[in-house]
């Protein structure tokens, strides 16, 4: 009988490849890949940017939508739910606050 295995013959999960059955540590997320916010850290900003897509028929490039957006990357950067990013590369200009690339 296989050491391995349980006394019906049957491999364990170890044996079978389960979750536990390597040392690998866990990867980080890919791009675009984002964490749940399980503790609501930026929740407020969501349901804000909800608000404002719903007041502005859905134009997310309306200037207060698109601060929203901002400020919400930049909620989930500093609570390490993505990894930062300068905001240039995610369409923000650098010259003004919410300013999107044009």
């Amino acid at each position: 009988e296989n050491a391995t295995s349980n006394k019906r013959g049957r491999r364990t999960p170890c044996e079978m490849g389960g979750p536990m059955s390597g040392s690998k540590a866990p990867l980080a997320p890919e791009k675009g890949v984002f964490p749940l916010d399980h503790f609501g850290e930026c929740k407020r900003l969501v349901a804000a940017y909800v608000g404002c897509l719903k007041e502005h028929g859905q134009d997310a490039a309306a200037a207060p939508c698109r601060e929203l957006t901002r400020r919400y990357l930049e909620c989930r950067m500093a609570r390490e739910l993505m990894v930062p990013q300068p905001l240039e590369e995610l369409g923000f200009s650098s010259s003004s606050a919410g300013g999107k690339k044009g």
